[in-house]
């Protein structure tokens, strides 16, 4: 066994050297990831599989440098690549499993923070994305933490960035005609400030009609208060038409000398609240999502300022020369104040809705 080792100075001295080099790039990896988090957003991703890809080519090669024989290093390569292997097999449904899937989506783009998304029966807006795992926030402000590899099995329903449809149904009796009713349900529509409204008589029952009126919401963040007010606008306009909503079974089981159940007009409005139900639901999510547009912002503000350094380079004379750095030391103060109050604002959206006690 000794045989396979050759004890001298250097094949002892070359391990120990690779050992050194690949501490050395592994810290000036993490400093250059640092700087780069402040001038691009998504890195989390790329830094992590790009600490697993160094690690694991700084064993391959450390194993090459040790002074044993090239048959038992190829044996132990070998190991490492059946390891692997049988890793990536074997743990496709868990951890390594939800690594590929991060990276499928990330690949595929299909939605980013700050989008509305549907999964099964889970409904809410994506707050935050990492390697492993995604997370929604819900219509009643709980966080969801989803596995990416959940994400990647499953059919995800992704809201249209131009808008979407909101829709209600109802069910009338056979007593009121059509023509009558799809009218007033358009109107509703109207004034619940929806788009290109329309309606379906959806299904035809034993005892009455059921009727289901759409129309485009053109504002995402306001789903839920568009479906609310789409409901009110259509009570108001069935009720003012002189209209009832109850079922005819009811109707026709009653014993209240033909009193009509249809509430009286009051002169008081609604109190109009100054804050949505959407900015406290998804509170986190769109903050989440007003910092990814910000970064892009910043990493537009450094291209700018790479720009403004090759004209430096370029200027004609001292005069234009000494005005392009006047102009490029605004753009670097303003990318510095940009940078800080990103990091801050990063951490803070990484911290909300979590315990303290936890951390």
């Amino acid at each position: 066994m000794l045989d396979s080792f050759d004890f001298n100075f250097s094949g002892i001295l070359w391990p120990i050297v690779v050992l050194s080099i690949g501490f050395i790039l592994y810290q000036g990896l993490q400093k250059a990831f640092s700087l780069s988090e402040k001038k691009r957003s998504n890195l989390v991703l790329q830094k992590q599989i790009t600490n697993i890809l160094f690690i694991l080519l700084l064993i391959i090669i450390f194993v090459i440098a040790l002074p044993i024989k090239d048959s038992i290093k190829n044996q132990i390569i070998s190991l490492i690549g059946i390891v692997l292997s049988a890793s990536i097999a074997l743990s496709s449904a868990t951890f390594l499993g939800n690594i590929m899937a991060g990276i499928w989506l990330r690949s595929v783009r299909n939605f980013k923070t700050g989008d509305f998304i549907e999964v099964k029966d889970m409904f809410g807006r994506v707050s935050g994305r990492g390697l492993l795992h995604t997370e929604l926030q819900s219509i009643d402000r709980d966080l969801i933490t989803l596995p990416n590899l959940f994400l990647a099995t499953n059919p995800v329903t992704v809201m249209h960035s131009d808008g979407t449809i909101i829709s209600t149904q109802l069910s009338l009796g056979y007593d009121v005609d059509h023509t009558v009713i799809e009218p007033l349900l358009l109107n509703a529509a109207e004034d619940a400030e929806l788009d290109k409204p329309f309606v379906y008589i959806d299904s035809l029952g034993d005892y009455s009609v059921v009727y289901k009126v759409h129309g485009l919401a053109k504002d995402l963040k306001t789903t839920l208060s568009s479906r609310s007010a789409l409901n009110r606008c259509v009570l108001d306009a069935l009720h003012k038409a002189g209209i009832e909503i109850v079922s005819p079974t009811f109707m026709n089981q009653r014993q209240v000398n033909e009193q009509t159940f249809i509430p009286k007009e009051r002169n008081n409005q609604v109190r109009k609240h100054a804050d949505k139900p959407e900015d406290v639901i998804f509170d986190k999510a769109d903050k989440a999502g007003k910092l990814d547009e910000m970064k892009k912002q910043h990493q537009e503000l450094i291209e700018r300022m790479e720009q403004a350094k090759e004209a430096i380079k370029n200027a004609d004379n001292a005069e234009i020369e000494e005005e392009l750095k006047h102009s490029y030391e605004k753009l670097k103060a303003r990318e510095e104040q940009m940078a800080e109050y990103l990091e801050s604002k990063l951490e803070e959206i990484s911290r909300e809705g979590k315990d303290s006690s936890s951390e």
